[in-house]
This record gives structure tokens, C-alpha cells and sequence, in this order.
């Protein structure tokens, strides 16, 4: 990455700003990038400018929305390497999991390049009655207007695709303000898509502070904001944001339930993988592993064995599978919840040696109900780990919390499938796998405090667009 100041985009123009943002390279915590610090009065004129573009965006044929989609996406297959590197740079994220995202994110443009022609309707006939029988009605799906886009860290290249690539495809004009921690993802796809037919005032990418970023909530000319982040600041925005339609991807604190019918040596691979991948820094990070006492200590010691076997450390070694945390302040925070879980009664079995902004994973039997591991959303490397006696009560333990975006159920067992399904407080249960597990065209998000609204890019288009109804009354005849 280039030592120099890379522009922010508003309103399709680079602009460069005197305040700039130093992004750092989480693992080695030296500089790496820098890029224009926006602030109100440029998110004020991306509204402005995404608010005049709406007829303009909201007339693209479907061919041309997808084709534009199409070329994002094949553009970001040239440049895979320079995505792959900056993922790892500047979120501090392993390899194979960078190179992982790359290929998502690829998806994401490509499914919403798919979708772009659904915005089709129905005609009805309305004579079910009398009074209708002069009458028909068309109904279609119309592009409500601007898009405010918040996004994460974790996961800073798909997550801007799950927020754009749906807004291009209904023809909806956006303004993005990316994680101050990590914008420099969302400004190279940016790049791509000043490449493309997009009209270019359609489109703003403005890093700022989040006080700056007020108008993205409370500009009644933002017809929908879409926030992932913590569940304070998403609710509270929501809160703010009056008449617009508001989509929250919150947090969690994912619950994986190991039944004793279970391949016990896969479900600790998999929730191994669910618990430390991404350093835990995943909203459905398994974070409460709860399993069927007859097969506990079976159990917590395939899992130690896994856990221990995973290779921690600089995230550009194709091998390692857990790497630094978004920042050394963040490793400090879950070390010390670690501490008062220990000092409540619970047992570190194994991880916690803490270097930098690296965190060995962390497996803890026997934490507090109310420890903060158990209550609260970790972002980092550690599980918790409790027996249970009856399937009831592991289901009964996994809605003890705030949250409820996924949960894992691990059983050979179709009725304990179905129960776990039906009892679960959550968006999405995930069955013999780790509630970590996301495929990009599911619905997605969560209940409680986790959120309101799906995200998956044909449920995006739901959120942004609106039905419109046309009812035609037949024409007066002279003959009748």
C-alpha cells in the first residue's frame, strides 16, 4: 500500500481532505495506510448528491444494474492478491481467511448481479367480489430512495458487499462510512466501481467519526440506514433515524450445543473452528459451548486437543489459523474478562498467554452464568465450556441471554432437530454445524438484541425497496 493519502469518495469524486486517518498493521502495529478523514459536511453532501441521483439510478435497466455487478466482480478476481494482502494488513487477518473473504465477497457481487432482475410484481384480477369486477391491479417492488451504509471491522470487504451490491441492484444511490479501524478495503472496491457504469454521484465512501456520521441516522433524505456493528450503537441510531427503515446486524454471544448422539470428534473441530477463526471477532463466534454430560469429558478433551493444535501468531504465514486482534487495547479488554471469570470460579483449561494484540485461544470450564464470557459479546478468542443433563435445558441455558442472532445444534437426532428450531431464540439455527457458519445468499441476522431485518443479498433488496400497487378501472363503454 501506497505511503500516500488516499482520497475519500464522495459524491463520485476523489477528494482529498486535510485530516487524514493513519491505519495500522494490527499485527506488527506499524503504519501501513492512510486515507482523507471526512466529516459532517461531507456526509451531508453525499446525502445530497445520493438524494438527486435517485430518478437517475432508479430508471437503470436490470441488464445494465447487472452488468455493472458482473464487472465489479470480475475486476476484484484481477486484483485478488492486492485485496488478500490488505485484509491482512489492515485487520490482521490469516491468509486463508483473507483469501476466504476475497472469494465471498466475489459471490456477493455475482449473486446480486443474479438477482438484479427481480424486481418484477404481479397482476391481479380483483373481481373476487362485485365492487371489483371493473378493476384490476399490478403490483412491483420500486427502489425506496438513498442508502446509509455503517460497517464493522471484522469482516471489511463482504460486509460492504452485503450493503452495496443489493443497492446497486435496485437501483438505490448509497453512501457508505466504512470502520475507522479498516477502511481501506472499502475504498479499493471503490476504485472498481468509479470503473463501471454506475452514475458516480450514486456513490460515497466517506471514512469519518462516528459523530460526523449523524446524518447517515437522522437525514429524513436517507430512506434506509443499514448498520452492522454493536448492539449500544446500533439501537441507538435506530432510536435517531424517524420515519427511514432500519437493518441491524448486531451482536451475539452464539450458544453450540453438543448432544451425546453427536460425531463428538467433528463438533470439536468445528467449534474449535467457530470459536477461534477470525480471532473470535465474529458476531456468531461460538462463545458458549454447552454439552450433554455423558459425554463431556470426551468431549473438552477433543476440544483441547484441537484447540491446542492451532498455530497463532503473524496472519501473512499461510498456515497460521488465528491471528492478532483488531488491536492491542481490545486483547487487553478480553484477557481481562478472562480474569474475572477465573477469579468467579472458573477454570482456564488452556490459551490466554497474551502478546500484543495476540491472544492464545482461550477454553474456560465451568464460568459463572453471569460472568461477562458468558453474558455479554467476547470479540475474541474464547469459549466457555458447561455440561447439561437434559436436552430441555441446554435449549433453556442457550436463550439465557440477550442476544439471539445463531445457534449450533449438534445431534443425529430429526425430532431434537425440529425442537431446537422451534425453541431456539435466535435468526438462524444451524444444525451439526457451529453457529459461525454463513452462506451469503441465506437470510441472515438476528432477535433480542441482536438486530432487526435480514441481511443476504435478495433480503437486502427487500429491505431496500417498496411495493407499489397500480389499479386500472376499465374505461367507460358507450355500449354499456
Amino acid at each position: 500500500m501506497s505511503a500516500d493519502c488516499h482520497p475519500l469518495l464522495l459524491a463520485g469524486q476523489w477528494v482529498n481532505r486535510p485530516r487524514k486517518l493513519t491505519v495500522h498493521d494490527k499485527f506488527r502495529g506499524s503504519a501501513w495506510a492512510a486515507c482523507a478523514l471526512g466529516d459532517r459536511e461531507d456526509i451531508e453532501a453525499a446525502i445530497g448528491a445520493a438524494a438527486d441521483e435517485l430518478p437517475r439510478t432508479a430508471r437503470l435497466p436490470a441488464f445494465q444494474r447487472e452488468g455493472i455487478l458482473r464487472q465489479v466482480a470480475r475486476m476484484l478476481e484481477n486484483r485478488r492478491t492486492e485485496f488478500v494482502d490488505a485484509l491482512i494488513s489492515e485487520v490482521g487477518k490469516p491468509r486463508k481467511y483473507a483469501d476466504a473473504e476475497v472469494d465471498r465477497t466475489i459471490g456477493t457481487f455475482e449473486e446480486a448481479a443474479r438477482r438484479a432482475a427481480d424486481l418484477t410484481g404481479e397482476w391481479h384480477a380483483l373481481d373476487q367480489s362485485a365492487r371489483g369486477q371493473a378493476y384490476r391491479a399490478i403490483w412491483r417492488r420500486f427502489p425506496l430512495g438513498p442508502v446509509a451504509c455503517i460497517t464493522p471491522f471484522n469482516f471489511p470487504l463482504n460486509l460492504v458487499a452485503h450493503k452495496i451490491a443489493p443497492a446497486i441492484a435496485v437501483g438505490c444511490p448509497f453512501v457508505l462510512k466504512p470502520a475507522s479501524a479498516t477502511p481501506m478495503s472499502a475504498l479499493m472496491l471503490g476504485e472498481l466501481l468509479m470503473d463501471t457504469e454506475w452514475p458516480k454521484p450514486a456513490a460515497s465512501i466517506v471514512p469519518c467519526h462516528a459523530a460526523d456520521a449523524a446524518p447517515l441516522a437522522e437525514d429524513q433524505r436517507v430512506a434506509v440506514l443499514s448498520f452492522t456493528g454493536s448492539a449500544d450503537v446500533g439501537w441507538g441510531l435506530k432510536a435517531r433515524a424517524g420515519r427511514k427503515r432500519v437493518v441491524l446486524e448486531l451482536g451475539g454471544n452464539a450458544a453450540a450445543i453438543v448432544h451425546g448422539d453427536a460425531d463428538l470428534t467433528d463438533a470439536a473441530r468445528r467449534c474449535a473452528a467457530g470459536g477461534f477463526a477470525q480471532a473470535g471477532q465474529s458476531c456468531i463466534s461460538v462463545q458458549r459451548i454447552l454439552v450433554e454430560e455423558r459425554v463431556y469429558e470426551a468431549f473438552r478433551d477433543l476440544l483441547l486437543e484441537v484447540t491446542k493444535s492451532l498455530e497463532v501468531g503473524d496472519p501473512s504465514v499461510s498456515t497460521t489459523d488465528v491471528g492478532p486482534l483488531i488491536s492491542e487495547t481490545e486483547a487487553e479488554r478480553v484477557e481481562r474478562w478472562v480474569g474475572e471469570a477465573v477469579a468467579a470460579g472458573g477454570c482456564v483449561l488452556c490459551g490466554g498467554r497474551r502478546r500484543g494484540a495476540v491472544l492464545e485461544p482461550v477454553v474456560i470450564e465451568n464460568a459463572p452464568a453471569d460472568a461477562k464470557v458468558n453474558r455479554c459479546e467476547v470479540f475474541g478468542p474464547v469459549v466457555t465450556l458447561a455440561p447439561y443433563a437434559r436436552f430441555d435445558d441446554a435449549l433453556a441455558r442457550a436463550n439465557d441471554s440477550d442476544f439471539g442472532l445463531q445457534a449450533g445444534v449438534f445431534t443425529r437426532d430429526i425430532g431434537r432437530m425440529i425442537q431446537a428450531w422451534e425453541s431456539l431464540e435466535v435468526g438462524g439455527v444451524i444444525i451439526n454445524d457451529a453457529p459461525t457458519f454463513r452462506a451469503d445468499t441465506m437470510p441472515y441476522g438476528g432477535m433480542k438484541a441482536s438486530g432487526c431485518g435480514r441481511e443476504g443479498v435478495r433480503f437486502a433488496m427487500d429491505d431496500y425497496t417498496e411495493f407499489r400497487t397500480l389499479v386500472i378501472r376499465d374505461a367507460p363503454s358507450a355500449d354499456r
